[in-house]
């Protein structure tokens, strides 16, 4: 258990320290251009993915601490009860894990997401998001595929 807590916490610092660089070196909301299809754009974010409920007037943040929270201990005992299982699923939830705790950390300290990851395509533009967005994004993906593709019928009851 204590390497994937590890992992999760790597992702967590990885997260804070580049948010940390985004906010010393970017001008809220002045993109700065990296290479066509991606900038790097300094936002804050009070709501959820894609600014969802950013403009609720506040108490969206106590709920995305709360449903935060809750979800980071779900995840805590699945990766207990999950020991066995294999490392796919373990590695997947401990980047979820990291992602919702880097995340959380944002609202419980400053009341927002801090953003700055932003690709696009011609005139169309992705929502600004983070490395925790990334891990989270990361983890689902592959918790997705590990429910497809690891047969657990022959697990003794």
């Amino acid at each position: 258990m204590f390497r994937w807590l590890v992992l999760s916490i790597v992702i967590i610092v990885l997260d804070q320290v580049t948010k940390f660089y985004a906010v010393q070196s970017l001008v809220l909301h002045e993109p700065k251009y990296i290479y066509d299809g991606f900038n790097l754009t300094l936002m804050y974010n009070s709501g959820a993915a894609f600014s969802f409920l950013s403009d609720a007037g506040g108490w969206q943040r106590w709920f995305f601490i709360g449903a935060s929270s809750f979800i980071s201990i779900v995840i805590v005992v699945w990766m207990y009860n999950s020991l066995a299982k294999g490392r796919w699923l373990l590695f997947s939830l401990a980047f979820i894990l990291g992602g919702a705790l880097g995340n959380l950390w944002d609202r419980l300290t400053l009341g927002y997401v801090i953003d700055f990851i932003e690709v696009y395509y011609k005139g169309l533009y992705w929502p600004a998001f983070n490395v925790a967005d990334s891990a989270i994004t990361i983890g689902a993906i592959m918790l997705v595929l590990d429910t497809l593709f690891t047969d657990r019928t022959t697990a003794t009851l």
